[in-house]
């Protein structure tokens, strides 16, 4: 039940330390929260050039406008910089918060939550503003856009997990900081994010199968730009592994606390 105390006695803590980290983010900006909106169009106005008008590329199975091209890429690398952000800021989560390691009773595990929540928000945003700009290119949202929290559920279990194992042995090994920004990379460009899987050689096709971005990059797209139903049987398999890899992440987690205010 530790694990889950983020939605029970913790809540609060835990909606206090993710109102801070979003808001902190934009502490002092003239526009405030609204660059979370205003971020993913500049974000996609500069996809759209590099991409669609200077690189020319195009999208298997799609109209061949650069306008779609955009959105198919823009729905890919909000995935990933969901992912990418919590797992490159674990490393220093817990070494950059040492005032709470020293109060016993402090859930330090909440702090992986609070980060990913965070994340979350404005993985939201994203979202949003993706939704609404294939709405105007596109004239129609499809209902099966609704299921795009059920998508993304298992993806934020995922990360929750990896990133307790990951801001735990970063208070053991400080290389591990300089190794998840590499980890990260990778996983951009070996995933279906701004690769088609089906463009990938066949023999190196089972690495960019492996990565636990692309089944979540390609249910978005289905559910947000093709219209069509989720891979329920794929989504199944993926939270149970999820799930599986948060439990072994938290108990990590928890045995390693042990050592933290010694280290520190």
């Amino acid at each position: 039940m530790g694990i889950l105390s983020v939605f029970g006695s913790n809540r609060s803590l835990a909606y206090e330390l993710t109102q801070r980290e979003v808001l902190g983010r934009y502490r002092g900006a003239s526009f405030g929260l609204l660059w979370s909106l205003i971020s993913p169009f500049l974000m996609l106005l500069v996809y759209t050039l590099a991409f669609g008008f200077i690189m020319k590329g195009r999208w298997p199975g799609s109209s061949g406008s650069t306008t779609d091209f955009a959105l198919i890429l823009f729905a890919g690398l909000t995935v990933h910089g969901f992912f990418a952000e919590c797992f490159t800021r674990a490393p220093q989560l817990i070494i950059s918060n040492t005032g709470y390691v020293k109060r016993v009773v402090f859930p330090l595990d909440i702090l992986v939550w609070s980060m990913t929540f965070s994340a979350l928000f404005h993985l939201l945003m994203n979202m949003m503003v993706l939704l609404l700009l294939f709405f105007l290119v596109k004239g129609v949202i499809y209902p099966t856009a609704a299921l795009l929290p059920l998508i993304l559920v298992p993806l934020v279990i995922l990360t929750v997990g990896v990133c307790w194992m990951v801001s735990a042995l970063g208070v053991y090994l400080r290389d591990v900081g300089q190794i998840a920004g590499v980890i990260a990379a990778a996983m951009l460009f070996l995933s279906s994010a701004i690769i088609p899987v089906e463009s990938v050689p066949a023999s190196y096709r089972i690495v960019f199968e492996l990565n636990p971005l692309t089944f979540i990059i390609n249910q978005v797209r289905e559910v947000v730009i093709w219209g069509r139903m989720p891979d329920w049987v794929g989504l199944g398999v993926y939270t149970v592994i999820a799930c599986t890899i948060a439990v072994l992440g938290y108990a990590v987690f928890k045995k390693l606390r042990r050592g933290f205010a010694d280290v520190l």
